[in-house]
């Protein structure tokens, strides 16, 4: 058994996680020292029934979960290899290997997590799935569990502006859940990935969810909380945000909503209140001048007419309507259309889901 075995292997057995590896990697040299230790040693340290575990592990466990990854074309991560999350790394009890369908990059050192109701009302959804659109436009990676309601749509919020978005299940790879969100998580996977902490054979458990939170959170520099009743599990990723020194950002709902009753309080416990994309782009210093006097200048240079700086004029770094700039400039649609695709083929702008513009 090699280093990397022995941490998947550690990861197969219940109660034994980063903590406890850590106490025993002061006595063993390196991690597969460990399953050559005597029964002894092992209890000594971990107690009588963890050192049993260890002692008479079952080496078929690891095959058939190595198996199992490799024919799901998952990959398997530990704590110990440099594509391990940054930000993951500095949480308390961060999990000894990752289970990956999909890639981790650099970027997503950039995240923000947005989660909410399971039964979230149109607006919890349609402002996810807004949300997670601006922010991706921004080349912010999206974090969020995959469950119904408010995580798809963060999830398709960010797929629709193709950007990056990272799923966290809490669940094994061959337990999908909700099972309708297998085709979203191979869509996931493409345009991001779809992680767990979780062997692969690890069944969709309530007591699995809680640490499934934690991750939201932990591989993320703020969440999200859109929509949320008292007794949701996304007030459990705003605990543990607290816990990790991340930021809380809530949206205000109606004060006889049930559904918002969570996210509300919130915000009267000291929740970052949060109304639209620069809120949150502001509290994470987030926000750069990223054109210089130079760069205008040539901007300008390259719009060719009135009309086209007029309408050039009326987008910003922020998503915009084409109904908003209709108005704004008093050009008809069909105009507006032709410009639009003018400065496009200019590189000037893009187009974002829902007939939205903004600057390049």
């Amino acid at each position: 058994m090699n280093n990397f075995e022995a941490l998947v292997s550690l990861n197969l057995i219940p109660q034994i996680g980063s903590v406890r590896l850590k106490e025993l990697l002061k006595y063993f040299p390196q991690p597969q020292a460990i399953f050559k230790a005597r029964l002894a040693d092992l209890a000594q340290l971990l107690g009588q029934r963890l050192g049993e575990s260890i002692f008479s592990f079952d080496i078929k466990c690891l095959e058939n979960d190595l198996v199992s990854a490799r024919k799901s074309g998952v990959k398997i991560i530990t704590c110990f290899d440099h594509g391990y999350p940054t930000l993951l790394k500095e949480i308390p009890g961060a999990p000894i290997v990752l289970y990956v369908l999909g890639s981790l990059t650099a970027q997503d050192n950039l995240a923000v997590g947005i989660v909410g109701s399971r039964r979230a009302s149109l607006y919890g959804l349609s402002s996810a799935e807004k949300f997670a659109s601006q922010l991706s436009a921004y080349g912010i990676t999206i974090v969020s569990g995959m469950a119904r309601g408010v995580d798809t749509y963060a999830h398709r919020g960010a797929l629709k502006a193709k950007g990056r978005t990272i799923a966290v299940m809490g669940s094994g790879f061959n337990h999908i859940y909700p099972a309708e969100n297998a085709g979203l998580a191979q869509e996931i996977s493409s345009s991001g990935a779809v992680i767990s902490e979780f062997p692969m054979d690890t069944k969709p458990l309530p007591q699995n969810f809680p640490r499934r939170n934690r991750l939201i959170s932990g591989l993320s520099l703020g969440v999200l909380i859109t929509e949320a009743a008292r007794n949701s599990g996304a007030l459990i990723t705003a605990d543990f945000a607290l816990e990790q020194g991340r930021e809380v950002f809530a949206l205000p709902g109606r004060i006889d909503a049930v559904g918002s009753m969570g996210a509300n309080d919130l915000l009267k416990q000291g929740a970052k209140m949060v109304t639209d994309c620069d809120d949150i782009l502001e509290e994470l210093n987030l926000v750069k001048a990223n054109k210089n006097n130079e760069s205008a200048v040539k901007e300008q240079a390259v719009v060719s007419n009135k009309e086209e700086s007029r309408l050039y004029a009326c987008i910003t770094q922020q998503p915009v309507a084409i109904d908003d700039l209709i108005e704004r400039t008093s050009l008809s649609s069909s105009q507006i259309s032709n410009l639009v695709l003018k400065l496009q083929f200019k590189k000037l702008i893009k187009a974002l889901p829902g007939k939205q513009y903004m600057r390049n």
